[in-house]
């Protein structure tokens, strides 16, 4: 009886012993932090249907706690609310968020797992024609929602004309009722507030591309980096074998999620631009192009304004935008590849004006001198104290104003103002390169935290492109 009875204790040890192994097994293979996570209703990125959280975010989060071992709970908030408690509680995760200079530094970020194109939108019954943002700031009420990305945006550039709503759905009903005369937005959630209406698509105009946004996990500033990194980890990996990309074509209609590397560039001919067809190409394009082939890593090349494209690479990892000038104010902002070329930069006028520009002292002494924001020649005139610029995010707009008398002069390279002014139907011989500006380098710029590895791939393909005469050909086809 007494051996029966220790042969039993000895089972019962053994048996503690195994199941204390399982249970303290089981609790190292479970994610060692435990998270808030926050979103809002946002279709199509968050949303509740039939009582249940989904949308290509919370469906993007489930695969990421099911490969950390995660316990997934989420709530939704308004967003506001999200927004306070991702800023206040050290374990709160707020997804869908934009990154842009105004957050940048007071999160942490992994992704990004989507993009935006934000447009301005009337009513179809009471169209406002619209060519820059400046038109925007005249109008009588533009609708906003507080602490988006895109109400931020809009009180940095000085908008004064905003009206506040409570969502996009209430915004849109403000729109349709005429109480707002434009609201931004993206096609996508337009779409989907408008439904919730009743209405659809049709029922309004987009009158203007403001600019696009990436879209991102916040992370309170007190989370771990290698908790971030490893949320990160997960989402390039599904960028890789796919998932990404079948739930953005799910929940987005479209086969443009965003790569492990974004690349953009403006609309710059003969360098940059879209053509007739659809196509972006030039002879920056192609330089890039023959370089993502050479190390068998092809990316989608997006198009956008300059002035958007180069806050974009500022902000976002593992971001390309091309062709910038390397110039000392950006020295150290950017990772560069290149040269793959060099342009001067002219004060032109407009011929039979009688404006003459001897040197810069005297172009400093002229009404207004057009430039275009975040060009490389913008900011160098800044730099020199210049107060007489008039600036606008489209060239056009500026070739048009100084056409029409409305400038002095305009800033601008000569190996591209004769296809802007060629684009907007006029010759060459009506304005005058007055006086050189600058001589300057033409590069590929990576985003500062964009591995340099990545950087060193791209700098080696491009100088294997010039030895073996790759470079020179391309330069052939474009710069005649």
């Amino acid at each position: 009886m007494q051996k029966s009875h220790k042969h039993l204790i000895i089972f019962l040890l053994s048996f503690s012993a195994i199941f204390y192994y399982s249970c303290h097994k089981a609790d190292q293979s479970s994610y060692p932090y435990q998270f808030n996570f926050i979103t809002e209703e946002y279709k199509p990125f968050n949303y509740v249907e039939n009582g249940n959280l989904t949308g290509l975010a919370p469906e993007l989060l489930r695969n990421i706690c099911s490969h950390l071992d995660i316990r997934f709970d989420s709530k939704v908030l308004a967003w506001k609310d999200g927004y306070a408690q991702l800023q206040n509680d050290a374990n709160t995760v707020l997804y869908s968020t934009v990154l842009n200079t105004e957050r940048k530094d007071l999160f942490k970020w992994a992704g990004p797992y989507a993009s935006v194109d934000w447009l301005f939108y009337s009513s179809s019954q009471k169209q406002v024609e619209l060519s820059s943002l400046d038109d925007a700031k005249m109008v009588a009420r533009i609708g906003a929602v507080k602490d988006y990305s895109i109400e931020q945006y809009l009180v940095s550039k000085g908008f004064t004309n905003l009206v506040y709503c409570n969502d996009n759905k209430d915004a849109f009903d403000k729109l349709l009722k005429g109480q707002i005369d434009l609201f931004p937005s993206d096609k996508i959630t337009a779409e989907a507030a408008l439904n919730s209406l009743g209405k659809t698509i049709y029922d309004v105009a987009g009158e203007l591309t403001i600019r696009t946004d990436m879209i991102y996990f916040a992370f309170n500033k007190s989370i771990s980096d290698a908790v971030v990194a490893d949320f990160q980890r997960v989402i390039d990996d599904m960028k890789t074998n796919g998932i990404l990309k079948s739930l953005y074509q799910k929940y987005m209609q479209s086969p443009e999620a965003p790569d492990i590397i974004q690349v953009y560039t403006e609309q710059y001919p003969p360098l940059t631009y879209r053509n007739s067809f659809g196509e972006i190409t030039g002879f920056g394009t192609d330089i890039v192009k023959e370089i993502m082939k050479r190390n068998s890593a092809y990316y989608d090349i997006k198009l956008t304004l300059w002035s958007n494209g180069y806050e974009l690479a500022l902000n976002n990892p593992n971001f390309c935008l091309f062709t910038m000038d390397r110039t000392t104010l950006r020295e150290n902002l950017f990772n560069w590849v290149g040269p793959i070329g060099t342009n001067t930069t002219y004060f032109y006028t407009l011929v039979g004006s009688g404006i003459t520009i001897a040197s810069v002292e005297a172009a400093k002494k002229l009404k207004s001198i057009g430039t275009v924001s975040s060009w490389f020649s913008d900011q160098y005139l800044r730099n020199l104290g210049f107060a007489n610029l008039v600036s606008d995010s489209d060239p056009a707009v500026m070739t048009e104003k100084l056409i029409s008398g409305k400038i002095d002069a305009f800033v601008c390279t000569s190996i591209t103002f004769p296809d802007i002014l060629k684009g907007l139907g006029y010759q060459y011989n009506k304005v005058s390169p007055a006086f050189p500006l600058m001589s300057s380098d033409y590069y590929i710029a990576f985003s500062k935290n964009t591995p340099a590895t990545t950087v060193k791939l791209w700098q080696d393909a491009l100088e294997a492109a010039k030895k073996d005469g790759t470079y020179q050909a391309i330069s052939r086809k474009w710069l005649k």
